[in-house]
């Protein structure tokens, strides 16, 4: 499927059927699913997950005796033992326990509460959660919600459904897709006009440009946020895929509280992670959380309800976190191995993306910023125009041909740079 919500025509879909091609498979470039690409599991989250599923493994001396010691632990913090029962709408307790104690390590100390933890059927489910519930208004009070271009291919759809009205706000492509005050300015401006902005989003590491903000550009978002009176939104998905030179992830929250009490008690941020984050990539599994600064306990409350509709978040998923957040530690049976396959799957991702952005940039007609972090590359198409007539007499958007073409004439699928209305100035690809 091409990530742009457009689907190819009926007649596209005849002629991959049925023509004879070139190639003898698909091969698919966007998707951010690394299993799906051939990444291989953590053997340590399989094991323990095995045995919660299996708990006759518990006494298999085949795995790791520290698997096997996590695994009856985590089945007694399920309800009757299993790793079937419901959870509470918000969560297992005891998992969000070990992810605020994560949170709290990697900010330094500065703590985190269970009480602000909210795991979801994936980092989208909980940003829907949010946005639903800064949904309002009609006409020029409606809501809307800063987004930047480009953005992660959901997003639009997502803003869509939950009833508010997308801000495009670009980011900055000759400067690595960085994040621009003046841009954040003159976008809430416009927006003032037709609808009422009420949060910003933020990707960082960012979806789909690899971009990875520094102190001072985070800074400068949070300065902005407080200053309008907007909520902060902060995917932080690829916060473990940082691999550009003297590149570092800090969180936003990290950022927050090092700014004074003037911003860390006042500003209204969430921050979102998930199981499809780059290293451990357990995409299917459907578990994330969020943590909450400075939101009203009544609108907490409302979160914890809508949650509800859930039920719960799947328990093997939420068990998968718990082995994310807290991973084995030196001297633990398995560290070796998981330190090992950990480093592997770092390795692999910067070195996939510095090969991919030579490839692209040594290809006429295409030019890439480099990665900083992330899975995605998003380079730059400089199309000829007869590619370019062509599409606005079919009326499609000319990178969404360009995949088209790419796609029946060679087997490669990749995403278009427009996404449900929301273009980037020029024509890229995902």
């Amino acid at each position: 499927m091409i990530q742009t919500g457009q689907t190819l025509p009926a007649l596209t879909c005849v002629v991959l059927q049925r023509a004879q091609k070139s190639f003898r498979e698909v091969i698919d470039v966007s998707s951010g699913d690394s299993h799906q690409a051939g990444m291989k599991p953590i053997s340590f989250v399989r094991q323990v997950l095995a045995a919660c599923l299996h708990p006759q493994l518990l006494r298999d001396r085949s795995l790791p005796l520290d698997a096997r010691l996590r695994a009856q632990s985590l089945l007694e913090v399920c309800e009757g033992g299993s790793a079937g029962s419901y959870t509470d709408s918000s969560g297992m307790p005891h998992v969000r326990k070990s992810i605020a104690e994560f949170i709290t390590r990697r900010d330094t100390e500065i703590p985190s509460y269970t009480k602000d933890i909210f795991i979801s059927a994936g980092s989208q489910r909980a940003l829907m959660v949010l946005v639903k519930l800064l949904a309002s208004g009609e006409g020029e009070t409606w809501t809307g919600v800063l987004t930047p271009l480009p953005c992660p291919h959901t997003l639009p759809m997502l803003l869509d459904e939950a009833g508010v009205t997308l801000v495009p706000y670009q980011l900055i492509e000759e400067r690595g897709w960085a994040v621009d005050l003046d841009e954040l300015q003159r976008a809430l401006t416009v927006a003032r006009r037709h609808c009422e902005p009420r949060a910003i989003y933020i990707s960082n590491p960012g979806n789909p440009t690899g971009h990875v903000q520094d102190k001072k550009s985070i800074e400068e978002v949070i300065q902005f946020a407080a200053a309008e009176r907007l909520f902060l939104l902060v995917d932080e998905v690829y916060q473990d895929s940082v691999y550009g030179q003297d590149t570092q992830f800090i969180s936003y929250k990290k950022v927050l509280f090092e700014m004074g009490k003037e911003f860390s008690e006042t500003v209204e941020l969430v921050s979102f992670h998930s199981l499809s984050s780059a290293c451990m990539g357990e995409c299917g599994l459907r578990a994330g959380f969020m943590e909450a600064v400075n939101m009203d306990p009544g609108v907490m409350h409302y979160v914890d309800t809508m949650l509800c509709t859930d039920i719960s978040t799947p328990v093997m998923g939420q068990l998968a976190l718990d082995l994310m957040v807290n991973p084995p530690k030196p001297g633990d049976p398995s560290y070796d191995t998981y330190k090992q396959e950990i480093l592997l799957t770092q390795t692999t991702l910067s070195q996939n993306a510095q090969r991919a952005w030579q490839v692209l940039n040594s290809l006429p007609g295409m030019s890439c910023q480099p990665a900083m972090g992330g899975v995605y590359l998003y380079p730059s198409l400089l199309l000829p125009p007869e590619i370019i007539e062509q599409a606005k007499m079919l009326e499609v958007e000319a990178d969404v041909l360009y995949c088209q073409r790419l796609l029946q004439e060679e087997g490669v699928l990749v995403g278009a740079g427009c996404q449900h209305g929301a273009a980037t100035v020029g024509h890229h690809l995902r």
